[in-house]
């Protein structure tokens, strides 16, 4: 009888049959499929996985319509089509408390390239209106600011202009699109991303529509975060009640909305990849006055 050898040997690995090289090729497929499928789940979202129509990446924006459409829309229409005469103002079917509570949030991420003070937080009336006058170069627009729509947000807005924010600033985004029709302003910076360095909350009810003449805030997706940036609407706008109407525009001023409308959108600068984007035609505030 042999002794031991008293070392110990390692394992012999088994024989490799054909039918054990087919699994682990099948594997090894397997992982690498597993592993493009991930990698374009990531860079490309909309291969598998649904983007998120809300992303804005901060900016203030207003939504365009949420009906879809394999076309892309169209950076200018030409001719652009807009209706005539002025749709009816929404109105609170209940009205609101007399007067009503304002506040007012400081936001210390974003800070205002114009320094403003906060309008007061307290009392506030609900009943009433404010006419505005926006001097633009590209003509006289008047508003008559509403404040049984959103008072904290006609208090806002006249705070605003009474101390200069506006002037000298420009009005960055224009959309002429079918569903959306509007000029935006209001904001500082001119790219869509300013404000005046705090927040307000919205002041929305079911019933708000946004017909040709309303003056709306914008916001970003997110509620209560508007603060400066506003918007002019001339046109057909189909966007959910979710954007504070404050106003509405005269006469006047949707002659030259329409002037700047038909001028079209500049698509040699950036927009945000919807087919708006600053107009053609210029609209800087060089002088905003408030009665009273």
């Amino acid at each position: 009888m042999s002794e031991p050898s008293g070392r110990w040997e390692p394992p012999v690995p088994p024989k490799r049959t054909s039918a054990t090289v087919i699994g682990l090729v099948t594997g090894c497929f397997l992982v690498v499929v597993v592993m493009v499928l991930a990698f374009l789940a990531w860079g490309y979202p909309g291969f598998l996985r649904k983007p998120d129509a809300n992303a804005d990446g901060g900016f203030f924006t207003v939504a365009a319509s949420t009906t879809t459409s394999s076309t892309p829309p169209a950076a200018v229409s030409s001719p652009v089509s807009i209706p005539g005469g002025r749709a009816a103002m929404p109105k609170r079917t209940r009205p609101l408390a007399d007067p009503v509570t304002c506040a007012f949030t400081p936001d210390p991420g974003a800070p205002a390239p114009k320094k403003v003070a906060l309008p007061p937080d307290g009392p506030a009336p609900s009943s009433g209106t404010a006419d505005v006058r926006l001097a633009t170069s590209a003509g006289a627009i008047g508003l008559t600011l509403d404040r049984a729509l959103a008072p904290c947000t006609v208090v806002n807005f006249l705070s605003l202009a009474k101390q200069g924010f506006y002037d000298g600033t420009s009005c960055h985004r224009l959309s002429v699109a079918s569903g959306l029709q509007m000029l935006q302003c209001g904001d500082p910076v001119g790219d869509g991303t300013g404000g005046p360095g705090y927040t307000i909350r919205d002041e929305v009810f079911p019933e708000l529509s946004y017909g040709r003449g309303v003056l709306a805030m914008a916001k970003t997706s997110q509620p209560d975060t508007g603060g400066s940036q506003f918007f002019l609407v001339f046109g057909e706008t189909r966007i959910p009640p979710e954007y504070t109407v404050f106003g509405s525009v005269d006469d006047a001023g949707l002659a030259v909305l329409d002037r700047v409308a038909r001028g079209g959108v500049d698509t040699s600068k950036p927009g945000i990849g919807d087919g708006s984007g600053p107009p053609k035609t210029p609209v800087t505030f060089t002088g905003v006055t408030t009665t009273p």
